[in-house]
């Protein structure tokens, strides 16, 4: 009973040895009496008991690592308390396991000075500026030496960049003093442009003033010059009949007639008047002097 037993314990033992399930996105390094063997891959996996042995094992996920937060100096003396954060990813389970004795510390250490250098190559607002490049430089540098490390550097961020307290203010003093700047400009151009609105306003008020007299003068002139069209047309329809008429039968004598009515009517008037003298011709019987003299009247009254 106690050989089964013991068989039955053995018998697990070897089987636990033996059998191995690797999980999705991990490998696992087997040594075979102490050299290395083979990397496991994810699923179910046979071993040789006692002879081979998991060493180590690795998750070939993405791992975020955070970088301490650390004291930089940058091209024009300033200090900056810098921190980020890393993100790798394990791509070679042998290098990982061989390569470095600690591969996380490794990359920490060298994020480090990678940052603390790119830094340093830069003045104090180009390091807010260009926060991009610097992410990028210090990857390209760990991603450089991570090789030999089985390790694949991802990107890197930074967190916060904390200048001393005095670079603070004399930062928010300028932040202020261009807000103000700009805030003036903004009013001097609100001015500008509304002086330049009211003078296209006015100058467009005085060419439709100007328009509006043009057109009224134009619109008299017009009707002065059709008045003076329909009275001549009208005094010329007269004078055509008045000829017409002359040239009926009994026409010269009926002229005459009121030509002598209209100088007796002017005798009578300038007789009145005391201040007028009057030249009255000789042979009064004579109507053409009469119509002469009257129509010589006739055109003094008009005057």
């Amino acid at each position: 009973m106690e050989i089964a037993i013991v068989l039955l314990v053995l018998a697990i033992v070897f089987i636990t040895r033996a059998i191995k399930v690797v999980p999705q996105q991990h490998a696992w390094v087997v040594e075979r009496l102490g050299k290395y063997h083979g990397t496991l891959t994810p699923g179910l996996n046979f071993l040789i008991p006692f002879v081979d042995k998991v060493s180590y094992k690795h998750s070939l996920k993405e791992i975020p690592l955070d970088i301490p937060s650390q004291v930089c100096i940058t091209r024009d003396n300033t200090q900056l308390q810098v921190d980020g954060i890393l993100y790798f990813q394990v791509t070679d389970a042998m290098r990982a396991s061989y390569g470095s004795s600690n591969y996380i510390m490794a990359i920490s250490q060298l994020a480090q000075t990678s940052l603390r250098s790119v830094i340093g190559k830069l003045e104090l607002d180009k390091t807010f500026e260009e926060r991009g490049i610097i992410n990028s430089q210090v990857v390209a540098a760990i991603d450089e030496a991570a090789l030999n490390w089985g390790v694949k550097v991802l990107r890197y961020e930074i967190k916060d960049l904390t200048p001393p307290k005095e670079i603070l203010l004399a930062m928010q003093s300028q932040i202020t003093a261009e807000r103000e700047k700009r805030a003036l400009i903004a009013a001097s151009e609100g001015r500008r442009q509304e002086q330049i609105n009211i003078a296209t306003g006015e100058r467009e008020a005085f060419i439709a003033r100007s328009e509006g007299e043009k057109q009224a003068v134009i619109n008299k002139a017009q009707g002065d010059a059709q008045s003076i069209t329909a009275v001549a047309d009208a005094t010329a329809g007269a004078i055509e009949r008045i000829a017409a008429a002359i040239r009926q039968p009994g026409g010269e004598q009926a002229v005459q007639l009121k030509v002598a009515e209209k100088a007796v009517e002017a005798y009578s008037k300038v007789a009145a008047d005391a201040t007028t003298t009057l030249v009255v011709p000789s042979d009064m019987a004579q109507v053409s002097t009469l119509i002469s003299s009257a129509m010589k009247m006739i055109q003094a009254q008009q005057k």
